[in-house]
Protein backbone atom coordinates (compact mmCIF):
# COMPACT_ATOMS: atom_id res chain seq x y z
CA UNK A 1 0.00 0.00 0.00
CA UNK A 2 2.64 2.67 -0.92
CA UNK A 3 0.52 5.18 -2.81
CA UNK A 4 -1.55 5.56 0.27
CA UNK A 5 -2.25 9.76 1.12
CA UNK A 6 -2.79 10.72 4.51
CA UNK A 7 -4.73 14.11 4.77
CA UNK A 8 -7.28 16.19 7.22
CA UNK A 9 -10.79 15.35 6.77
CA UNK A 10 -13.02 17.08 4.91
CA UNK A 11 -16.83 17.79 5.67
CA UNK A 12 -17.54 15.57 2.53
CA UNK A 13 -15.70 12.76 4.16
CA UNK A 14 -17.98 12.57 7.33
CA UNK A 15 -20.21 9.58 5.66
CA UNK A 16 -17.20 7.54 5.17
CA UNK A 17 -15.36 8.23 8.71
CA UNK A 18 -18.70 7.27 9.89
CA UNK A 19 -19.04 4.03 7.96
CA UNK A 20 -15.64 2.98 9.04
CA UNK A 21 -16.15 3.74 12.96
CA UNK A 22 -19.29 1.84 12.55
CA UNK A 23 -17.71 -1.39 10.38
CA UNK A 24 -16.22 -2.86 13.90
CA UNK A 25 -18.04 -5.33 16.26
CA UNK A 26 -17.61 -2.70 19.23
CA UNK A 27 -18.47 0.40 16.91
CA UNK A 28 -21.77 -1.44 15.73
CA UNK A 29 -23.00 -1.06 19.51
CA UNK A 30 -22.01 2.79 19.29
CA UNK A 31 -21.85 4.65 16.31
CA UNK A 32 -23.92 4.74 13.48
CA UNK A 33 -23.02 5.32 9.72
CA UNK A 34 -25.91 7.87 9.21
CA UNK A 35 -25.04 11.70 9.50
CA UNK A 36 -26.43 13.75 11.38
CA UNK A 37 -26.60 17.08 13.25
CA UNK A 38 -24.37 15.39 16.33
CA UNK A 39 -22.27 14.03 14.38
CA UNK A 40 -21.82 17.48 12.00
CA UNK A 41 -21.41 19.67 15.44
CA UNK A 42 -18.58 16.92 16.39
CA UNK A 43 -16.43 17.29 13.16
CA UNK A 44 -17.01 21.22 13.10
CA UNK A 45 -15.83 21.23 16.83
CA UNK A 46 -12.71 18.85 15.96
CA UNK A 47 -11.75 20.96 12.65
CA UNK A 48 -11.82 23.89 14.27
CA UNK A 49 -9.74 23.44 17.19
CA UNK A 50 -5.93 23.67 15.87
CA UNK A 51 -5.04 20.74 18.26
CA UNK A 52 -7.37 18.16 16.69
CA UNK A 53 -7.22 16.26 13.59
CA UNK A 54 -9.10 13.91 11.82
CA UNK A 55 -7.29 11.72 9.37
CA UNK A 56 -7.73 10.17 6.56
CA UNK A 57 -6.32 7.44 4.41
CA UNK A 58 -6.92 7.55 0.72
CA UNK A 59 -5.68 4.36 -1.57
CA UNK A 60 -6.31 4.64 -4.96
CA UNK A 61 -8.96 7.83 -4.65
CA UNK A 62 -11.12 5.25 -1.91
CA UNK A 63 -11.12 6.78 1.78
CA UNK A 64 -9.81 2.90 3.74
CA UNK A 65 -8.65 4.03 7.21
CA UNK A 66 -8.73 6.90 9.58
CA UNK A 67 -7.89 8.58 12.95
CA UNK A 68 -8.42 11.04 15.50
CA UNK A 69 -4.78 12.83 16.40
CA UNK A 70 -5.46 15.05 19.70
CA UNK A 71 -2.20 16.94 21.04
CA UNK A 72 -2.26 17.72 24.75
CA UNK A 73 -0.29 20.04 26.53
CA UNK A 74 0.75 18.92 30.03
CA UNK A 75 3.51 19.99 32.44
CA UNK A 76 4.44 16.51 33.30
CA UNK A 77 7.21 15.21 31.22
CA UNK A 78 9.18 18.84 31.37
CA UNK A 79 6.09 20.66 29.88
CA UNK A 80 6.14 18.26 26.71
CA UNK A 81 3.14 17.57 24.69
CA UNK A 82 1.74 14.26 24.33
CA UNK A 83 -0.49 13.10 21.15
CA UNK A 84 -3.52 10.68 21.69
CA UNK A 85 -4.09 8.76 19.22
CA UNK A 86 -8.19 7.70 18.77
CA UNK A 87 -11.23 5.96 16.75
CA UNK A 88 -7.92 3.69 14.48
CA UNK A 89 -9.84 2.17 11.92
CA UNK A 90 -8.95 0.48 8.50
CA UNK A 91 -11.84 -0.51 6.35
CA UNK A 92 -12.47 -3.75 6.60
CA UNK A 93 -11.58 -5.58 3.17
CA UNK A 94 -7.96 -3.42 3.51
CA UNK A 95 -7.16 -4.94 6.58
CA UNK A 96 -4.31 -7.22 7.16
CA UNK A 97 -2.71 -5.13 4.27
CA UNK A 98 0.00 -2.89 6.48
CA UNK A 99 -2.13 -0.20 6.35
CA UNK A 100 -3.05 -0.07 10.13
CA UNK A 101 0.66 0.45 10.65
CA UNK A 102 1.64 3.02 8.22
CA UNK A 103 -0.74 5.14 9.97
CA UNK A 104 0.31 4.85 12.87
CA UNK A 105 3.98 5.59 11.84
CA UNK A 106 2.73 8.16 9.71
CA UNK A 107 1.18 9.29 13.30
CA UNK A 108 4.31 8.65 14.98
CA UNK A 109 6.45 10.46 12.79
CA UNK A 110 4.02 13.74 13.04
CA UNK A 111 4.47 13.28 17.02
CA UNK A 112 8.28 13.21 16.22
CA UNK A 113 7.96 16.37 14.09
CA UNK A 114 5.82 18.26 16.59
CA UNK A 115 8.01 17.96 19.53
CA UNK A 116 5.73 15.23 21.96
CA UNK A 117 7.38 13.26 24.34
CA UNK A 118 5.17 10.68 24.44
CA UNK A 119 2.04 9.25 21.70
CA UNK A 120 -0.72 7.51 23.82
CA UNK A 121 -3.91 5.62 22.86
CA UNK A 122 -6.45 3.50 24.40
CA UNK A 123 -8.03 0.02 23.26
CA UNK A 124 -10.69 -2.19 24.52
CA UNK A 125 -9.79 -4.97 26.73
CA UNK A 126 -11.68 -7.41 24.15
CA UNK A 127 -9.39 -6.00 21.48
CA UNK A 128 -6.37 -8.82 21.49
CA UNK A 129 -5.26 -8.31 17.96
CA UNK A 130 -5.23 -4.99 18.49
CA UNK A 131 -3.05 -5.61 21.31
CA UNK A 132 -0.94 -7.21 19.83
CA UNK A 133 -0.59 -4.90 16.81
CA UNK A 134 0.15 -1.72 19.37
CA UNK A 135 2.66 -3.72 21.08
CA UNK A 136 4.45 -4.75 17.89
CA UNK A 137 4.82 -1.09 17.17
CA UNK A 138 6.55 -0.26 20.45
CA UNK A 139 3.46 0.77 22.64
CA UNK A 140 3.75 -0.55 26.13
CA UNK A 141 0.53 -1.60 28.35
CA UNK A 142 1.89 0.36 31.71
CA UNK A 143 -0.85 1.86 32.70
CA UNK A 144 -5.07 0.54 33.49
CA UNK A 145 -7.36 3.01 31.48
CA UNK A 146 -10.75 3.72 32.85
CA UNK A 147 -13.41 5.42 31.45
CA UNK A 148 -16.94 6.77 33.11
CA UNK A 149 -19.66 7.10 30.26
CA UNK A 150 -22.02 9.84 31.10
Amino acid sequence: MSEVIFREAVQADLPAVLDLLADDVLGRARDVGEVDATYEKAFADITADPRNHLVVAEFCGELVGCMQLTYIPGLGRHGSERLLVESVRVRSDQRGRGLGRQMMTWAIERARQRGCGLVQLTTDKSRHDAHRFYLGLGFVASHEGMKLSL
